[in-house]
């Protein structure tokens, strides 16, 4: 799913946020500030820049943002965005011989001729209805050893599924309430964005108002009453909302749209050349973290200076499909990516085989990954969380860095509440807590996820190979987990109910916070 949650438990990163509400705002761009110099944990983007690049040349490179949509006319954006030099726009001729016709800043495979995909279902969505249907009128006494596996799958799957929609729609009826009363209080107050004052004076009827003004009251400590409702009440809403009518509906199946087979993997040229989508804000949040134009004095900062953004449409509000980030990631490899960003992910895999087959076609073309980790505040030794760089047939992907998300603070909640970690299977951490970016309509707001983490890491890594562009994408994968910050000091993590105190050391492979001052020094002691 590639909505701001990537897939995640929504409640999980709401509440984890609401002490940084206040505080992000005054520091807009603390994810590329100097924690010596800012009291913030950035990676020294800044530092970096005037202290180690000034006057230095530098060579362009092209991150492809694999995703739901990037935003091609966005102030911060429109003069990063790259443009296909083979192919004559909108000429309805394939100029280049690709095998896709007019993609002139990337490709959708999310779209057909007649619209794209906006909604999806997860995964365990669609596995439910395929084996719903290979195993109808079947008992597993009559089953092979081989099927009954698969049926004992299938079994499993549909619990699972079934409790995961009676939650969804328990948590969209308990938001529905509070929204409810809470939109009623709004009126009574008649004001429509009312302030802490408001609240104060308002003179509650009933115990259900009076919740509400107490949760309101302690809210505005930390925020204003229209950030908090529109990025909590009303965005918390639409998630439930599309987890019950779409994530977990067997009924709900919109690939008709893009007419193509959804179950061969091998099948490559479907889609259209529409980058943007119906819904861009995720795709362009990533996209202005990696690279909004530092140059315009507008907005925000991207952490590379001398990038260009290709758009690859793949990712739903829903599970992505294998045979989609397979096809994205070999369009981006064959169209001259030296960097991929993947801030999306989930639970199970379809096809794992094509995605492998299309990630050992990206590392033989020196193509460096970047994979967000995942939002649910779990421990990748013992879950999954796909794509990943575990090959079915054995081995790692080379070129591949996952990442999970950490705050701004040096303190025990350094590691982001939602992040999920791994001491083998995460990489490195990078900030992903109320980062400001670029969304549709020339609008900057703050977003938070490994979904976030991971392009302040693609951004380090593009810029790396921009100012010493001979290093390989393998270089560069070693120079950015050998440069990181350590941290040699217990962070939070909630087990359950629990706030237990671990050593941050034991959460990823370095131990670290990516660092650009330190990885660009090393980068220079490279030949």
């Amino acid at each position: 799913m590639k909505n701001n949650f990537l897939k995640s438990g929504l409640a999980l990163i709401l509440f984890a946020l609401l002490p940084f509400f206040g505080w992000a705002q005054e520091k807009a761009n603390w994810y590329n500030l100097d924690l010596k110099t800012s009291g913030t944990f950035g990676i020294s983007t800044e530092k970096a820049y005037n202290e180690l690049l000034k006057g230095k040349k530098s060579t362009p490179v092209i991150v492809a943002v694999l995703d739901g949509g990037v935003d091609l006319n966005h102030e911060d954006l429109k003069r990063v965005i790259w443009s296909n030099p083979k192919e004559i726009p909108n000429n309805g001729i394939d100029d280049d011989k690709n095998g896709y016709v007019d993609d002139r800043h990337g490709w959708n495979f999310l779209g057909g001729k007649n619209g794209n995909i906006e909604f999806e279902t997860l995964e365990i969505t669609r596995l439910v209805r395929r084996d719903a249907a290979r195993f109808a009128n079947t008992t597993e006494n009559n089953l092979s050893s081989k099927d009954k596996a698969d049926y004992q799958a299938f079994l499993k799957n549909t619990t699972q599924l079934e409790t995961d929609l009676a939650t969804a729609k328990s948590n969209l009826a308990g938001i529905s309430g509070f929204k409810s009363v809470l939109d009623a209080v709004v009126k009574k107050i008649g004001k429509e964005i009312p302030k802490v004052t408001d609240f104060e004076n308002f003179q509650t009827q009933n115990q259900q108002e009076l919740k509400i003004k107490e949760v309101i009251l302690n809210v505005l400590k930390e925020s204003d009453f229209k950030t908090f409702y529109d990025s909590q009440i009303a965005e918390g809403y639409k998630y439930y909302y599309n987890q019950v009518n779409y994530s977990y509906n067997v009924d709900y199946n919109p690939r008709g749209i893009v007419g193509d087979d959804p179950n061969n993997s091998k099948e490559r040229f479907y889609g259209n050349n529409d980058i943007m989508g119906p819904d861009a804000l995720h795709g362009s949040h990533v996209a202005g973290i990696i690279a909004a134009d530092r140059t315009n004095k507008l907005g925000v900062m991207g952490v590379a200076d001398n990038v260009f953004i290709m758009g690859v449409r793949n990712t739903p509000n829903g599970d992505e499909r294998d045979k989609d980030v397979a096809n994205a990631i070999r369009y981006a490899a064959d169209n001259g990516a030296k960097v991929i960003n993947m801030s999306f992910g989930k639970g199970q895999s379809w096809d794992k085989q094509a995605v492998d087959e299309a990630v050992k076609y990206a590392v033989s073309k020196d193509v460096l990954l970047v994979h967000a980790a995942g939002n649910d505040n779990k421990d990748l030794e013992v879950e999954n969380n796909f794509p990943t760089n575990k090959y079915l047939n054995g081995g790692l992907a080379a070129s591949w860095i996952t990442v999970g998300a950490s705050g701004p603070l040096a303190n025990e909640t350094l590691k982001a509440a939602f992040s999920n970690y791994g001491k083998t299977t995460v990489d490195v951490f990078a900030p992903g807590v109320a980062i400001k970016s670029t969304v549709p309509g020339q609008k900057y707001v703050e977003e938070s996820g490994t979904s976030m983490a991971a392009p302040v890491v693609a951004g380090l890594a593009a810029l790396i190979r921009s100012y010493y562009p001979k290093l390989t994408a393998l270089q560069v994968k070693d120079i950015i987990l050998k440069s990181v910050v350590k941290v040699n000091q217990n962070v939070n993590i909630l087990k359950g109910a629990d706030t237990v105190s671990v050593s941050f050391a034991d959460l990823c492979v370095t131990g670290g916070i990516v660092n650009a001052y330190n990885a660009l020094k090393l980068a220079a002691t490279y030949k």
